[in-house]
Order: C-alpha cells, then sequence, then structure tokens
C-alpha cells in the first residue's frame, strides 16, 4: 500500500484515496500504531494537522485531517485493535474530535516509566532498545502549514513506523519484571479519564498572575485575558503570539488612565497590541469599572503547601513524612517512579484527612476513593498505614519525653 522510502512521502486529502487507504490498513496485521501532529503555540485549537497509521504489511499512512474530515471507517476498521500510542493522553483528545477513538491501547511512553526508564521520550526510549537515533528537529512545527515539507513527513512517518516493534519488546520486558497487569491498568486509566476540567477562573493561568496586587488591577488581568481569549479563538492563533502574558501582566499593573497611555507602553508588545489597541483599551476601561471583582484565592477544597503541616497539622505532617519515605523507597525497590506508584496528591490527602480507624483496608478504600488503582493500592496500603502508625506512635512517645 505505502512506499516509504523518504522521498515518496504522500499525505492522503481525497475521498478516494482515504478509503483505498482503509481498505488496505483494514488487511493488515497485528497493532496500530497511531501519532497526531497539531500545531501547539502556533493555533488556538488543539485539532490534528496531521494523522499518521502504521501497520504491518501496510507501512505508514498519513492523513490530512482537515481535508478528510471525519474518521469514521477508519474507526470502524481499527476500533476493536491494539493502538499503540507514545503519550497517549497527549493525543486522544486531537483523535477523538476527529471520531478516532481505541477500545484498547499500549502506551509506550507509560510502560516506559513503569519499567523504571531514566528518559522516556520517544527518541531515547527507541534508541536504547531498537539501537535507532529518531530525530525531533521538527516536533515544535507549525503543523497548519500547507504543504507540509517532505523533510516534515518523514519525520512525522518515523514516529509511528518503528512503535509496533517498541511495543513488542516492551511487553517483553514488563512480563519479564512482572509489569504486565500493572500496564494494563495504566493504560485502561488513561482511555476512562475525564478530560481535563475546565478551571472556573482559567485567566488565573496568566504566567505572572501571582505578581499582581489589588483585586482592581487583577480586575483588569482577568478582563485583558478574557478579551485575548476571544479573538485567538476568532482567528485560530494561540493567544501569545497576539499579546503575550507578560504585556497582559504589565497593563494590569500599571493600570494605565487613557487609552494613550496603553498605546505608548513599551511592555505592552505582540503583534496586535497596537492594531487592536481598542480592544485592549476596552478591556481595561471594563476592568477598572467592574463590580464584578475577583477574589485573591479561589475557594475550593485545596490543601495548604506540605511546607506549612508542621505548624498548621504537626500529625499530618509527621504522617505524610513517614508516608512518602516509606512510598519512595518502594519506588526505588520497584522501579517505578512514585508519582506513578501512587498520586502525590492522592497520599497527601490521605495524610491530612486520615481514615478513622488505620489500617491496610481503610487507607485501601480512601485511595480508591480518590482514584487510585488496584494494583496501586495493593502496593501502596500497608505501608502507608503502617507509616501513619509508626508517625503516631513516634508523636506520642516525643510528648512523653518532653513532659
Amino acid at each position: 500500500m505505502a512506499d516509504d522510502s523518504p522521498a515518496s512521502r504522500q499525505v492522503i486529502e481525497t475521498r478516494s484515496a482515504y478509503l483505498d487507504a482503509i481498505a488496505a490498513i483494514a488487511a493488515g496485521n497485528g497493532p496500530i500504531a497511531i501519532d497526531a501532529e497539531r500545531a501547539s503555540g502556533f493555533r488556538y485549537s488543539q485539532r490534528a494537522y496531521l494523522i499518521q497509521v502504521y501497520r504491518r504489511d501496510v507501512g505508514v499512512v498519513l492523513f490530512d485531517p482537515p481535508a478528510v474530515g471525519a474518521f469514521t471507517e477508519l474507526q470502524a476498521a481499527i476500533h476493536d485493535v491494539e493502538w499503540v500510542l507514545h503519550a497517549a493522553s497527549q493525543d486522544l483528545a486531537c483523535l477523538r474530535e476527529v471520531g478516532l477513538d481505541p477500545a484498547r491501547i499500549f502506551d509506550t511512553e507509560l510502560a516506559a516509566r513503569l519499567l523504571g526508564f531514566p528518559r522516556v521520550g520517544l527518541g531515547t526510549v527507541v534508541e536504547e532498545l531498537l539501537g535507532t537515533h529518531l530525530a525531533k528537529e521538527h516536533s515544535a512545527a507549525d503543523w497548519s502549514t500547507r504543504p507540509l515539507p517532505q523533510s516534515w513527513l518523514e519525520y512525522a512517518a518515523l514516529d509511528v513506523e518503528l512503535l509496533v516493534d517498541l511495543r513488542d519488546a516492551m511487553a517483553t520486558m514488563l512480563a519479564d519484571a512482572g509489569k504486565s497487569d500493572i500496564a494494563e491498568q495504566e493504560f485502561q486509566a488513561v482511555l476512562e479519564k475525564d478530560s481535563k476540567l475546565v478551571r472556573a477562573d482559567p485567566w488565573r493561568r496568566l504566567s505572572g498572575i501571582h505578581s499582581v496586587r489589588g483585586l482592581r488591577n487583577l480586575a483588569v488581568a482577568r478582563e485583558l485575558w478574557l478579551s485575548r481569549d476571544t479573538l485567538a479563538r476568532e482567528l485560530d492563533i494561540a493567544p501569545g503570539r497576539l499579546v503575550p502574558d507578560a504585556s497582559l501582566i504589565a497593563a494590569a499593573k500599571a493600570m494605565p488612565a487613557t487609552r494613550r497611555v496603553l498605546s505608548e507602553m513599551r511592555d505592552f508588545s505582540g503583534r496586535a497590541s497596537r492594531t487592536e489597541l481598542d480592544r485592549w483599551w476596552a478591556a481595561v476601561e471594563a476592568g477598572r469599572t467592574t463590580t464584578d471583582l475577583p477574589v485573591v484565592r479561589q475557594n475550593g477544597d485545596t490543601l495548604p503547601p506540605p511546607r506549612a503541616w508542621s505548624d498548621r497539622n504537626p500529625e499530618a505532617d509527621a504522617r505524610l513524612k513517614a508516608a512518602r519515605a516509606a512510598v519512595y523507597t518502594l519506588s526505588e525497590q520497584r522501579a517505578i517512579p512514585v508519582e506513578n506508584l501512587l498520586t502525590p496528591e492522592f497520599l497527601r490527602r490521605v495524610a491530612w484527612r486520615p481514615p478513622q480507624t488505620i489500617d491496610a483496608a481503610s487507607i485501601g478504600a480512601a485511595l480508591e476513593e480518590l482514584g487510585a488503582r488496584a494494583w496501586q493500592i495493593a502496593e501502596t496500603s500497608q505501608l502507608i498505614a503502617e507509616a501513619f502508625v509508626e508517625a503516631h506512635q513516634s508523636m506520642d512517645e516525643s510528648a512523653e519525653s518532653a513532659s
């Protein structure tokens, strides 16, 4: 079906070529390797601008998503096949946007983490296990560019060409390490994870917002962010390419009194800083006059930073430190990163508000309610319970000695 020589990479853009490709892919053997290229940093949307598919006996097939539209036929052809992705969580959203949604996956980046690889980038893992060097010079390119240069297409093809071989090598390593079941649970968790919740105040993502003082200044920052976000969405341009965060922060701090003062601010720069000056001045005025002032701190079930625990909740601090040490030791023994062995936030929450009765079962139930997987609970609940009990006993002994 596909000629994989570098000079002949072709992107499928027509309906007839698309259907021919689907027939070939459906007739292939084994897992499907799949990847997507976006235009992050260039476009507002996170849509896929190139989708690469590889299957043995077929080779690499490159699709142009904007030209193809819905991938209904491809989804039907490969839905029940295992999909191999590297860092699946980064690509699933844009794949689902065009109708591609796997039933089961093998995530080579996640597998590398579970195997204890110190570096888990695709190029590093491929070179270590398969002995092939992957050039990554186009990873941050603007994939909305048309036509796509051949060098970019070759780079994109190589991203999937070796994924199935990599999957096979890692599956063997997982089995040898007794981690196959762990990997399956983690892969399934990636599939089932809800899309990232939209923040109630997304403008608080502004880089440098912590340096803005005063509710009125925060209101100006908010209105500038909202105005920029609206324009970026309309133009499908990354917001920072219109006016950078630093410029919005500078305006919010300066609180310019007039449109002219805003226009004369050196710190207020960017490709749209002057062409859309009326828009930005309207946002500044809206922030200066609104009665809907933001709160300094957002409400929510947010724990204090661990560095403050020793003063605010010494018992929780002792529990957390003891349990962290135990989990870290287990992480080294199992050659699994701490953050994969157990989500650090889960451990903090259990340490801050532990069950009334401390044992493996109650700790396990608390972790399950937070979202921990079965294997994580099996690995950590007992040692966390023991660490909590030891921390409590140590504090009692210290209190007795002090008295």
